[in-house]
């Protein structure tokens, strides 16, 4: 632990909980208070509470069906480059199919809303709209591309 604990500015502290996000599997807010303070960072619970929620944070169950928190890759307003996508969907996506010009795509419980927010900012051609439940994705292909066709190009970028 620090000798002298301070309060960073706002952005200065979210940059430095989106630093422990990226190396640490967190599964509570006091946990990552604790990891704060072990970089000499002071922050309450109410406080990395509402920084999580500012930066996007969002709980995910990794490998052995632990929940963590994540931080999405890239702003909501850039586009993820196609290799971004690949490893989103390789990680988190267990199954496409397709109907008509829909496809549905499972992920582990919990983790739907991290491959539907990858597909949006993605911009692939051919979708429409995305919508996400818990552990399933309706994926909206335009008429011209189809399901089937989507499904595919989606079963590839994944590894299925």
């Amino acid at each position: 632990m620090a000798d002298h604990p301070v309060r960073l500015a706002r952005a200065a502290r979210q940059h430095r909980i989106v630093q422990i996000l990226e190396k640490a599997a967190v599964s509570s807010q006091q946990q990552l208070v604790e990891l704060l303070a072990e970089t000499g960072v002071e922050a309450t619970q109410a406080t990395v509470s509402r920084d999580l929620e500012e930066i996007g944070a969002v709980k995910v169950r990794a490998a052995g069906g632990d929940s963590v928190y994540a931080v999405p890759d890239l702003p909501k307003d850039r586009v993820a480059p196609e290799e971004h996508l690949r490893r989103v969907l390789g990680d988190w996506v267990v199954e496409v199919s397709s109907s008509a010009n829909l496809v549905v795509v499972r992920t582990p419980p919990g983790s739907a809303h991290v491959v539907a927010s990858a597909l949006d900012r993605a911009g692939l051609p051919g979708i429409l709209g995305t919508v996400a439940g818990d552990d399933t994705i309706i994926v909206v292909a335009m008429e011209d591309v189809g399901g089937e066709g989507l499904a595919e190009r989606l079963s590839t970028l994944s590894g299925l």
